[in-house]
């Protein structure tokens, strides 16, 4: 299993760059324009910035290979900071509510709102451009923390598009509450995207089972096994980072020799990584006709259609 992943450390620089570049822009633009929609825009991009150096942090712990104190390696780093970063998404979401609360009882006209527009709708490209090589990178590498990243640049871009239709509808209506009405609806969804990118990050702290998809791959696998009198059971699963571990009792005849009964194991784990990359696969080789292998049997704790294949 391949641990080397400080490679995508330079993702983690990449959004750092653009959280910089796009905080510049959009604190311009409500300089500019004096909206609060922009403003909100700007205190996003902040939060940007702090979980991009956040993310770049934990990736650095999760590419460690494994040593003496984390036999399984670092990969659980990753959620961390994704829930770091879930949880900054819901302050900044707080911190644009009290603003455009304030700005709604106490509304003020806007300036500039061209020129604002045009620096916003600039930051805007910059995120979406980042964001669609994040997520590309995550997806291939399986990568929350990108994933996580990714998902906050891209609802970052929704709100810009939000704020600059709020600011847009300003200029075409005169009524300066729809401004501030805009920067609630963008705070909203902010929340939304918090909230999933935290619970994401605490299924994977709690080792939640592989995906019904990846679980059933495994299963095939081994229903196959049942031709040949071969039986399984106490099939769990669970999820790190990038990294699956995987781990099942395998009941074969009683009169098979250590070396069958081995090189069923390694086929079996064989064909296991190939099908799930970064897979870890441990068998326990039982026999089939002791009464005593069956008591082992954990299906409730298994979950549903990974039990005993009797």
């Amino acid at each position: 299993m391949t641990n080397d992943r400080s490679f995508l450390t330079k993702f983690a620089w990449l959004s750092i760059v653009a959280a910089l570049v796009t905080m510049g822009l959009k604190t311009a633009a409500y300089v500019l324009t004096g909206s609060v929609g922009l403003l909100s825009d700007a205190l996003e991009s902040l939060v940007n910035l702090v979980g991009a150096i956040m993310a770049l942090a934990m990736l650095t712990v999760a590419a460690r290979p494994a040593d003496n104190d984390h036999a399984y390696g670092h990969g659980k780093a990753e959620y961390f900071s994704s829930g770091v970063e879930g949880g900054l998404i819901l302050v900044a979401a707080l911190g644009i509510g009290m603003t455009a609360v304030e700005r709604l009882l106490h509304p003020k006209p806007l300036e500039q709102i061209g020129l604002g527009l045009i620096v916003s709708v600039g930051a805007s490209l910059v995120n979406l451009g980042v964001a669609l090589v994040l997520l590309r990178t995550a997806k291939q590498h399986q990568s929350i923390t990108l994933r996580a990243n990714a998902q906050h640049l891209l609802t970052d871009v929704w709100t810009s598009a939000g704020v600059v239709v709020g600011v847009g509808a300003v200029a075409l209506t005169g009524w300066q509450r729809l401004d501030p009405v805009v920067a609630l609806i963008v705070a909203g969804n902010i929340v939304w995207s918090g909230v999933r990118i935290v619970r994401d990050s605490v299924s994977g702290l709690m080792d939640t089972a592989l995906p019904s998809d990846e679980v059933k791959i495994v299963c095939d696998i081994l229903g196959k096994l049942k031709q040949d009198g071969i039986e399984y059971h106490d099939l769990r699963t669970r999820q790190a980072g990038a990294h699956r571990f995987i781990s099942l009792h395998v009941l074969v005849p009683g009169s098979w020799t250590v070396h069958r009964g081995h090189e069923l194991a390694e086929q079996i784990e064989t064909d296991i990584r190939c099908a799930l990359p970064n897979a870890e696969v441990i068998t326990h080789l039982e026999s089939i006709e002791d009464p005593v292998s069956w008591e082992k049997d954990c299906t409730d704790r298994a979950g549903p259609g990974v039990g005993p294949a009797r």
